[in-house]
């Protein structure tokens, strides 16, 4: 599997911006798995499945990475074919970042308060030059994929949301005398 993806094409923003595709993709963070592994996970019919598992396959998203002979059948297992999947905020991928943290919210709230289990969520709010955005940015996606890289063990199945994104809030004048003034924490 390829480390990362840059997805470029129209026909790689329609296969998998969507629900149940993204569900597909985020099972097979996992492992690789067949149609009827993924149908049983997702409590969807495994038609159903098997035509997005195709339209991914179609868009290059996903590939079968072995097969097993599972009586008179051949199963196949398929698994992504890079680790992360870059892209524009273009096609069907717009709205994509608050989709997912609208569901990610929706996940935190049905979290009981003395959940035994690691729950964290913070927000700081910043000026800083477009460039210095950048640099979090990248950190974050080296993050990201540190944790993905994690081997699958325990019983809970945690995740990790981050968003970087400008803000509407307005900034406090400067200083009489230039110089910003930063809080000591």
């Amino acid at each position: 599997m390829a480390d990362s993806l840059h997805l470029t094409e129209a026909a790689q923003y329609r296969a998998l911006f969507e629900d149940t595709r993204l569900a597909i993709i985020n099972l097979l963070n996992e492992r690789a798995a067949t149609t009827s592994e993924l149908a049983e996970a997702l409590g969807k019919p495994k038609g159903t499945v098997g035509h997005h598992v195709k339209a991914l396959e179609s868009a290059g998203l996903v590939r079968v990475v072995r097969t097993k002979q599972v009586r008179a059948l051949q199963a196949k297992y398929y698994g992504r074919t890079a680790r992360v999947f870059y892209y524009h905020r273009v096609e069907e991928s717009a709205g994509a970042a608050e989709r997912r943290f609208t569901a990610a919210a929706a996940e935190l709230a049905q979290i009981p308060a003395d959940h035994p289990g690691v729950v964290n969520a913070n927000i700081r709010r910043v000026r800083v030059p477009k460039e210095r955005a950048e640099h979090f940015s990248e950190r974050l996606n080296t993050l990201l994929a540190e944790f993905a890289d994690e081997p699958r063990a325990g019983d809970t199945t945690y995740a990790l949301a981050f968003a970087l994104y400008p803000t509407n809030q307005p900034a406090l004048p400067r200083t009489g005398d230039g110089v910003e003034q930063r809080e000591v924490r």
